[in-house]
């Protein structure tokens, strides 16, 4: 799909609002609104827009800590694999796991209300057996950089 600097536009006060009214997302990029929502709408049917969300602000919930943890799989068939990546699906405090390339197999962001809660997470997969070998946990201290807008300049350089 060829996308021009409206379609860009779109996208970036998308994935940084979320949600705006076809009025002043018509306004922001310089269409008329039935123009701007009908780009919208053909970016969500490309399957460009996966879908909508809020940004929550986890302090003003109340204490919790986020944790990295790079795992390790006991083997590395295709089986292990599915039934390990089937595993994260069923685990609430799972926020987001990738499969990785290079030392480790997976890469687990983790959201609990406290470290031993995170511990009892962790215990409760290896008691699951779901093929965690080893693994290395890492403890966020304070978030840096949280950039959800995608560098779409840089990515569709060609």
């Amino acid at each position: 799909m060829s996308l021009d600097d409206r379609d860009l536009a779109i996208l970036r006060i998308i994935a940084r609002e979320g949600r705006i009214t076809k009025a002043a997302l018509a306004d922001r990029i310089g269409l008329s609104p039935t123009p701007a929502w009908d780009r919208l709408r053909k970016l969500e049917k490309a399957g460009l827009i996966e879908g909508y969300g809020a940004r929550i602000n986890l302090r003003k919930l109340g204490p919790h800590v986020t944790v990295f943890v790079t795992a390790e799989l006991s083997d590395h068939t295709a089986a292990r694999q599915q039934g390990f990546e089937a595993a994260m699906q069923g685990y609430d405090e799972v926020v987001a796991c990738w499969a990785l390339g290079g030392g480790f197999d997976y890469l687990i962001q983790i959201v609990a209300p406290d470290i031993e809660a995170y511990q009892t997470l962790i215990d409760r997969m290896l008691a699951d057996g779901i093929g965690l070998a080893r693994y290395f946990t890492y403890v966020v201290t304070k978030p840096v950089k949280g950039n959800v807008v995608p560098p779409f300049d840089l990515l569709l350089r060609r």
